[in-house]
């Protein structure tokens, strides 16, 4: 069986260290460590190699642990050897933990776990490990050497990280880095900020030199304290990408890349507040509606970071090739990405607010990058809900609870004029609402999750429910009656509070303004709704307990209060449409 896999593993290209993975004695181990040359019939490529080595740090002290990933581009790795040396070194240092069954530990010029290299020739996206710095005193900035094999014919030797330097302070948080831009930061219980001066962001070079992105739409953040601002300036000497943003935010801004325009499978750089108030820089990978993945920094250089009059700034270059499917992938161009929103001692929550490009951007072209317009299908979804359930369904309850008495004794077909009035607002209402539910699911596809779809979803159920229980209702003198008059009542009042909080909830994922003005006269149009349904029903039971007012007099108060009514709920109503079709 040891010679059918040495022979298998020896026709994927990485013969030496296939050995050294088959008997760490054997003579081939020490070669391998030493100068990390596959032993195949051609030289290494010369060539920049499509793979790449990070680490979660930028220096360390004795002892201290570092991740490190190989990350591969849009081609995978079949075999790989990984060492730490001292820079302008060749020997290994420290020693290396591994957790994947693709990676084994070695013992290289007899040193212990001092190499990491694969157990297969699976094909490989991404390898991680951990190295812990020795103890002894004679440490010196460190480079992690990496040979990566794509095929027998293909390979490349010395494959080497950013150094990471060897210091006796403690070392930069795993995750993130954190460099003050011209001022001095302090970390303590009290949250200091960087504040005696600010990072010098500003939209000069903008479509010339750099790409912008920015809300609103050409602002200046060197002019303008509430613009929300994001540029990216790239190297025509490497993979190199600048990259500024700034904005106003009590916890965090990031950015995104993206392949698609809705959060999930995103490359993100969050700029925020630690626990202790210091701004960070940190690497992530969107998941969509849980908390970001956090990956190691990787190759960022160049980092500074500021938090001056509630504006957060951070700037940094990164070489780091774009990720967004959980595999590295240089393809281009993105979506670009805008979020902000609070932290908890450290922690980022749900952001905000949000702005992403119209457009795929390639970064490596300067432009000025516009905002997307949200979906006409989504809006259309709004506005169907909104008009159901604020406008025709709240007619329609109106119509039997309070107006009964109006016209009564006519009517068409044997029925009064309040029955075929609120059977026809009520079925406008369900028709609506099925409409709205399938344009939004069409768009989606799928489960957005949140609050939002849950209660949407438990609404469509409720208001198919109630036509389809009236029309099985037993007649008006049967003694079972009140059972479906309650329950019809007690139905509609939950749908009718299901429907405001899925209102709400849907107006506060498109309302992206500052003041969250759409919130506000949604809060508005709620109150005007219950100021005149408690006038209605303080006048229904004024009218039960005083026999001598006029049938006439009474039916005249209620149409009165149904059309003021109806014309606060029309300035409403058209005042949340413009917001929808303008967000």
């Amino acid at each position: 069986m040891k010679t059918y896999r040495r022979v298998g593993l020896q026709e994927q290209g990485w013969r030496p260290l296939c050995r050294v993975s088959l008997s760490e004695s054997s003579g081939a181990v020490t070669e391998a460590c030493d100068h990390m040359t596959p032993q195949h019939s051609v030289g290494a490529q010369q060539s920049p190699a499509p793979f790449s080595v990070a680490t979660d740090r930028s220096s360390f002290k004795k002892g201290d642990e570092i991740t490190v990933q190989l990350l591969a581009d849009a081609t995978p790795f079949i075999g790989f050897m990984l060492q730490a040396r001292a820079v302008g070194g060749s020997s290994p240092l420290g020693s290396f933990t591994v957790t994947s069954g693709e990676a084994q530990l070695l013992t290289c010029n007899g040193l212990p776990k001092s190499a990491i290299s694969h157990t297969s020739a699976s094909p490989k996206f991404s390898i991680q490990g951990t190295w812990r710095a020795p103890i002894s005193d004679d440490l010196n900035s460190i480079q992690f050497s990496v040979s990566f094999v794509k095929d027998f014919n293909t390979f490349w030797v010395g494959v080497r990280s950013s150094p990471v330097t060897f210091s006796v302070a403690a070392a930069t948080p795993a995750n993130s880095t954190s460099t003050p831009s011209t001022s001095t930061t302090s970390a303590s219980s009290t949250a200091v900020f960087p504040s005696q001066s600010s990072l010098s962001i500003s939209s000069a070079g903008c479509g010339s030199s750099k790409v912008c992105f920015s809300r609103p739409l050409n602002c200046n953040p060197g002019v303008s304290p509430d613009c929300y601002f994001l540029s990216a300036t790239t190297s025509t000497r490497d993979t190199a990408i600048q990259l500024e943003m700034t904005g106003p935010s009590d916890g965090y801004i990031a950015i995104g890349f993206s392949d698609d325009q809705t959060m999930g499978n995103d490359d993100i750089f969050i700029c925020g507040r630690d626990s202790n108030g210091i701004i960070q820089l940190q690497h992530a990978y969107s998941t969509g509606r849980t908390r970001p993945d956090m990956r190691p920094l990787g190759n960022v250089s160049d980092v500074k970071s500021s938090m001056k009059d509630g504006i957060i700034s951070c700037s940094f270059t990164t070489m780091n090739p774009v990720s967004t499917q959980r595999s590295i992938r240089s393809s281009s161009p993105y979506y670009l990405m805008f979020a902000q929103g609070p932290t908890s001692n450290g922690e980022i929550r749900h952001h905000t607010s949000t702005f992403i490009s119209d457009t795929k951007v390639d970064v490596s072209r300067p432009q000025l990058v516009t905002n997307a317009i949200r979906p006409p299908i989504i809006k259309a979804h709004g506005a169907l809900m909104l008009i159901a359930w604020m406008t025709t369904g709240s007619l329609g309850m109106i119509t039997a609870r309070y107006l009964k008495g109006v016209a009564k004794g006519k009517g068409c077909c044997g029925k009064d004029v309040w029955f075929l009035a609120h059977v026809f607002l009520m079925t406008l209402t369900v028709a609506a609402t099925i409409i709205a539910f399938i344009l939004s699911f069409s768009h989606v596809r799928g489960w957005s999750g949140g609050a939002h779809p849950v209660l949407g979803c438990i609404l469509m159920i409720l208001a198919f429910f109630q036509p389809t229980a009236a029309m099985f209702r037993c007649g008006p003198q049967h003694h079972w009656r009140f059972l479906f008059n309650w329950s019809h009542a007690l139905n509609a009042v939950a749908i009718k509070v299901l429907a405001v909080a899925a209102i709400f909830t849907g107006l506060s994922l498109i309302d992206s303004s500052d003041d969250k003005w759409l919130l506000k006269v949604m809060g508005g149009f709620v109150g005007w709704e219950a100021t005149l349904y408690i006038l209605l029903d303080v006048h229904m039971r004024w009218k039960r307990n005083d026999n001598k007012e006029g049938a006439s007099d009474s039916a005249c108060m209620e149409l009165l209060l149904l059309v003021l009514f109806f014309l606060g709920n029309m300035a409403f109503l058209v005042a949340l449409l413009v917001g929808i079709g303008m967000s």
